[in-house]
């Protein structure tokens, strides 16, 4: 079963911009478009428990703004200390003007031993 939820028209989010939706989900989720994909992850960081909306945007890298906590939003992985855990993503749809995105936790399986749709990188 699916959590889709509308977030609208989202055509105008550029290259290397980010929106916040702080209403879904527990901590809410950032929607960056990177090479030329909306990506969506949740807006908190896994190592300071920080939202990562009010950080940088480089490339696909989202920085958290209070240690610099790197996330890869193409996949949520961390990329080194201090952070030692990724961030969950979900699926983005973009058709016709209208954005949805799924906030249904991954799937588990005998590899992913994280919780909460997190991707465990270390």
């Amino acid at each position: 079963m699916s959590d889709l939820h509308d977030l609208g028209d989202l055509s105008d989010l550029d290259e290397g911009e980010m929106r916040t939706f702080p209403d879904l989900g527990e901590f809410g989720i950032v929607v960056c478009r990177v090479e030329g994909e909306l990506r969506a992850v949740i807006d908190n960081c896994s190592h300071a428990d920080r939202r990562l909306s009010e950080g940088r945007l480089r490339g696909p890298m989202l920085i958290c703004p209070l240690h610099g906590a790197q996330f890869d939003v193409r996949d949520g992985s961390h990329q080194g200390p201090p952070a030692w855990e990724g961030i969950a993503c979900y699926r983005v749809d973009e058709c016709d003007g209208t954005t949805t995105v799924d906030l249904t936790p991954p799937e588990r399986d005998s590899t992913n031993s994280d919780v909460g749709g997190r991707f465990r990188t270390r």
